[in-house]
């Protein structure tokens, strides 16, 4: 019994400890993508975090979601810290939990590069 109490308790705890490196984040993604340089010149979408009121590059997509220009969606995303990234890889990753909504419209004071 106590074996079992055991091994219920240690799941627990490898559970507990695998969240601690994720937490959730509300995006407002802009209508268009701008132009950014990373690695390279490239396309990043555009974001506020909740509570921002100026726009910035996210220089990485988010996995499983589908931008489509002509919208500005306000998404909910887990924000996963990874351990031990590769030399050109970020040590932050996004993973697309819910589209709240997705409205047609022109997003306005878009940062100019």
């Amino acid at each position: 019994m106590h074996k079992f109490i055991f091994s219920l308790m240690a799941i627990a705890l490898l559970l507990g400890a695998c969240k601690n490196n994720q937490r959730m984040e509300t995006f407002t993604i802009a209508s268009q993508r701008g132009d950014c340089v990373g690695v390279a010149p490239m396309e990043c979408l555009i974001v506020k975090r909740d509570g921002q009121t100026n726009w910035e590059y996210l220089y990485q997509e988010i996995e499983g979601f589908n931008y489509e220009p002509g919208y500005e969606y306000v998404v909910e995303v887990i924000k996963e810290t990874l351990e031990n990234p590769a030399a050109d890889q970020s040590s932050i990753r996004y993973i697309l939990e819910e589209v709240k909504s997705k409205v047609q419209k022109n997003s306005e004071a878009l940062p100019v590069r």
